[in-house]
């Protein structure tokens, strides 16, 4: 682990983010074309989701978010990675979670359909990208781009905060269900109990231990901890988009006990887009070293530092 100090050795001041490798570029570009596919087939195909409309409808608004934001960020995303820009990279890895999150209830949560192995593919091939792309990360480099970050306490507070209130949440459930076999409520959304086991393992499988681990790093200002927090971040912006957008779907669908917004959701979305902002600033600050090396947004954007 490198912890950000400001006796870093003076060789890591000028260190490039290498360019993201030619065979990842490429599975991560297709993944995003698949991924667009996917998601313009479960829009215009009617009744392609077999089984519940609740989940025909949460798994639509998966797909509009994917193929508005997430597959075209996700494209442009992989240029500047691999043109060397270190937030292009995170930037990358952050869709690419937010892939594997989302279809996983494709593959593990719903009845078998017509996409079914297409979303396979997808999964699969996010899941293969995202390895690949932080596997390949120069953590040294994305320490020093974060070095000048004064405000790095908020961001800490907020995923610590996530994984505080969904822990407890679905552990509080669990434990409900275990007593008297209560199913358990994940959201306003309605769900069947296969999707919400999804979640439930989801969320505390990966997703808690995800904003933990970002939490505490960030405390301690290890440079890890700025590619976790970054990717829990970024993918949860999607996540909760789609949240707010499976609620009309289903309104719209005429699904039973459907609801169209959830009150809680500005002050959860907020959390996700207030740690991220944060840290985009972050990205964003001069480093403070004794040579005045700096880095920032837009020295990132531009590949290797010169």
């Amino acid at each position: 682990m490198v912890t950000i100090h400001s006796h870093q050795r003076p060789g890591l001041q000028r260190r490039g983010q290498p360019g993201l490798g030619r065979g990842t570029a490429g599975l991560a570009w297709a993944t995003a074309v698949l991924a667009l596919g996917a998601a313009v087939l479960g829009l215009v195909l009617e009744g392609v989701y077999t089984g519940a409309r609740s989940t025909a409808e949460i798994l639509r608004g998966f797909d509009a978010v994917t193929a508005v934001l997430v597959a075209p960020a996700l494209a442009v995303s992989v240029g500047y990675a691999r043109r060397g820009s270190v937030l292009g990279r995170l930037v990358t890895a952050g869709l690419l979670a937010d892939l594997v999150y989302s279809y996983a209830f494709y593959v593990f949560g719903t009845d078998f359909n017509d996409l079914f192995l297409l979303h396979v593919v997808v999964f699969s091939m996010s899941l293969t990208a995202l390895v690949l792309t932080i596997g390949g990360l120069d953590v040294d480099a994305v320490g020093e781009q974060f070095r000048g970050m004064r405000h790095v306490w908020p961001v800490a507070v907020a995923t610590g905060v996530l994984a505080v209130s969904l822990g407890g949440m679905w552990v509080g459930a669990a434990v409900v269900n275990a007593v008297n076999g209560t199913v358990p409520v994940g959201s306003r959304l309605v769900e069947t109990p296969e999707m919400i086991h999804t979640a439930l393992v989801l969320d505390l499988a990966v997703q808690v231990p995800l904003y933990a681990g970002a939490a505490v790093l960030l405390w301690r200002r290890e440079a890890w901890s700025f590619v976790l927090a970054f990717v829990a971040t970024l993918s949860g912006i999607p996540e909760q988009l789609s949240y707010l957008v499976g609620l009309p779907f289903q309104v719209g669908a005429g699904v039973p006990d459907a609801a169209s917004f959830d009150p809680l959701e500005p002050v959860i979305a907020g959390l996700f887009v207030l740690a991220f902002g944060l840290l985009l600033a972050g990205a964003s600050s001069p480093g403070r070293d004794r040579s005045g090396a700096g880095g920032g947004l837009k020295e990132w954007a531009g590949g290797h530092p010169g």
